[in-house]
């Protein structure tokens, strides 16, 4: 399913094993004052302060590890022991599918983006457990089947048509739609947002491309 990013392990069976990070403060003077807040935060591409995972539970890799071994941003792996100081799992697909692969804890510095008014390192297994991803976190992968959960419609251009194009055919992908809660008849239909002045732009290289606007929704 793509378009939810992570989904808690906790209906997956199996005995859960648990790992706590270690949240450190850039400024040391700060660490003693700020702990409860640095375990407390939870953003895309930081792993949890408090990390879930089960044997057999597909999880994503948050960080470039080895990527001459498979091991990049957004690598799915299904876990397979799950040490103190380790996790061995096995790459899920690519060309690199079934290979064994270790996990240590690193140190993940809190990104810019993430806003934080406390600048910190989290030493953790950069991995999160993963039964759905975003559209972004699927970019580029090739899938024998695919959900997409469309809650409301995409907002990027192009987002729609990366979705559409991680199966392998039309029939390996499935779409829900939620339906407006105003809506008084069954909605099966989304909309593809595209930006208009790219047909423009190619209005003007190829008059032909008239043909082409019915299908596109601008902003």
């Amino acid at each position: 399913m793509i378009g939810v990013s992570f989904v808690s392990s906790s209906l997956f069976l199996g005995e859960v094993k648990e790992y706590l990070s270690f949240n450190r403060a850039n400024d040391s003077s700060q660490q003693g004052e700020y702990e409860d807040f640095l375990n407390g935060v939870c953003a895309s591409g930081l792993p949890p302060h408090l990390l879930k995972l089960k044997y057999n539970c597909p999880i994503m890799l948050l960080r470039n590890l080895n990527p001459i071994q498979g091991l990049c941003n957004g690598t799915r792996l299904i876990s397979k022991e799950l040490a103190d100081t380790f996790i061995g799992a096995k790459i899920a697909i690519g060309d690199f599918k079934g290979t064994y692969v270790f996990i240590p804890r690193i140190p993940i510095e809190s990104s810019d983006k993430l806003k934080c008014p406390i600048p910190f390192k989290r030493m953790q297994f950069p991995v999160h457990p993963c039964f759905a991803m975003t559209i972004n976190k699927a970019q580029g992968q090739t899938l024998d089947f695919v959900g997409i959960y469309l809650k409301e419609p995409v907002f990027s251009h192009g987002q729609l048509y990366v979705a559409l194009s991680r199966a392998k055919s039309g029939a390996g992908v499935k779409i829900l739609i939620h339906p407006d809660s105003k809506a008084t008849a069954h909605i099966d239909y989304t909309k593809n947002m595209v930006y208009g002045e790219v047909f423009l732009l190619a209005e003007a290289i190829i008059p032909e491309v008239d043909s082409f606007k019915i299908w596109y929704t601008p902003f």
